[in-house]
């Protein structure tokens, strides 16, 4: 896809209509497109909107962006965020204008979304032997020579599959071997011994190219920062054992992949020691909850409370509810709940009060949130806490992935409560 066909893919989001399909819009905002919608400036809390309703803070967003593209320039990693995080064509663009390679992604059809919105470069964090599938990504790079198309292999059955549903194609698809993470990880080869065995199949194969190694540190058993950086060291020695092999003869440069949200930091050490190799050597790094940032899971893993002076991160989602009951002096309820918010990790967080009669913000000061209904959010309210029925909960929460795909269009929010752009995602 052409940089001119990509810029006019991000405008047909904003020629979209807005209807009932997005929740926590103005009712009055239906017929609208999101882009005449976006020119007004409307005011979250003062013009039409209804909650529950998922606020992106501007600000926080840009400054995350920013910081991972200067943390990734400094340690000299490049860097393929993880799309599945938000489904966001929009923010896509924005991470690979902000210095990302490329955008990596786990399943078909995000690499579809992917490329329906011009993304070049794309890593697969997977496995890929569905043949429908393969023969799409074929496809694709025949159609365009730009087209990057990186994607794990963890079996030689795997490398068999892809192989068979490759036959005819001109260009052969690049993978690289992933290296589990230990005994009990998710995916991945378990020993060094079975992936030479994988890459022998590769080699084998007409249709594939060995590209690199990789793998995911975070589901290093009992993770800490000496068991991850022991796995580390075993990829790159990996790639090196490869690579003296002879193994990459066919690529220009050898990829060395790995970086979850949690131990970026690690990554970032081991792959400044690899050695120098017979080629270049793509160190990618892949985090992707960076982008929004959370006020639970990744606000207590985040690498930056390991490393201070290189800056923090901003959790900048808000989950705006109204008090629709207030039972007791102990209890109260708000009108969003599982649909709404991410629960698979921490409940939400009870952190600002907007009084429903007008009046400043205010900490939510004896507020707290102990469960979730379908659409309920259970809160306990100590004494001190002044909450009333009509007043808007500004909540924070934990992990993003689970936050984006419940929302197909997102306010994109500044500090002063004025809707700039809206998010579309595509789960």
């Amino acid at each position: 896809m052409t940089a001119g066909t990509t810029s006019d893919a991000l405008a047909r989001l904003a020629g979209e209509r807005v209807d009932h399909r997005f929740k926590g819009l103005p009712a009055d905002a239906d017929g609208l497109t999101v882009g005449e919608l976006a020119a007004q400036r409307r005011n979250l809390f003062t013009d039409g909107f209804t909650t529950p309703v998922l606020a992106l803070s501007a600000e926080r967003l840009e400054h995350n962006l920013g910081l991972m593209e200067t943390y990734a320039a400094r340690h000299g990693l490049a860097f393929a965020p993880h799309g599945k995080t938000s489904m966001a064509p929009q923010l896509f663009h924005r991470q690979i204008e902000r210095g990302a390679w490329g955008i990596t992604l786990a399943v078909p059809h995000q690499v579809r979304v992917a490329r329906a919105f011009g993304v070049r470069r794309v890593f697969l964090a997977n496995e890929l032997v569905d043949a429908a599938a393969l023969r799409w990504i074929a496809a694709e790079l025949d159609a365009d020579p730009d087209f990057r198309f990186v994607c794990y292999v963890d079996s030689v059955r795997g490398a068999g599959l892809m192989d068979a549903a490759l036959r005819g194609v001109s260009r052969p698809l690049d993978v690289v071997v992933e290296l589990a993470a230990g005994e009990g990880a998710r995916t991945g080869v378990r020993t060094e011994a079975e992936c030479a065995a994988v890459a022998d199949a590769v080699a084998a194969a007409p249709t594939l190219r060995l590209a690199g190694v990789a793998g995911y540190e975070g589901e290093v058993p009992g993770a800490d920062p000496d068991r991850v950086r022991a796995w580390l060291r075993r990829l790159v020695s990996l790639a090196a054992e490869f690579d003296g092999a002879g193994r990459f003869a066919a690529v220009d440069e050898i990829v060395v992949s790995a970086g979850g949200s949690a131990w970026f930091d690690a990554v970032a050490d081991v792959f400044a020691q690899i050695p120098e190799l017979s080629r270049p050597v793509l160190r990618l790094l892949r985090s992707g909850a960076y982008v929004s940032h959370d006020d639970g899971h990744y606000r207590r893993l985040t690498p930056f409370n390991r490393v201070p002076r290189e800056g923090a991160l901003e959790p900048a989602f808000r989950l705006w509810a109204q008090v629709v009951s207030r039972p007791s002096p102990r209890q109260a309820f708000v009108n969003a709940g599982k649909r709404d918010a991410a629960h698979d990790l921490d409940l939400p967080v009870a952190q600002v009060v907007r009084p429903g009669g007008g009046g400043p913000e205010r900490p939510a000061t004896g507020v707290s949130v102990t469960a979730l209904s379908d659409q309920h959010a259970w809160l306990r309210t100590e004494p001190e806490a002044e909450l009333e029925v009509g007043d808007w909960l500004g909540m924070g929460l934990s992990h993003p992935c689970t936050s984006f795909d419940k929302w197909p269009l997102i306010p994109l929010v500044r500090a002063d409560g004025t809707v700039v752009d809206y998010i579309r995602t595509f789960f």
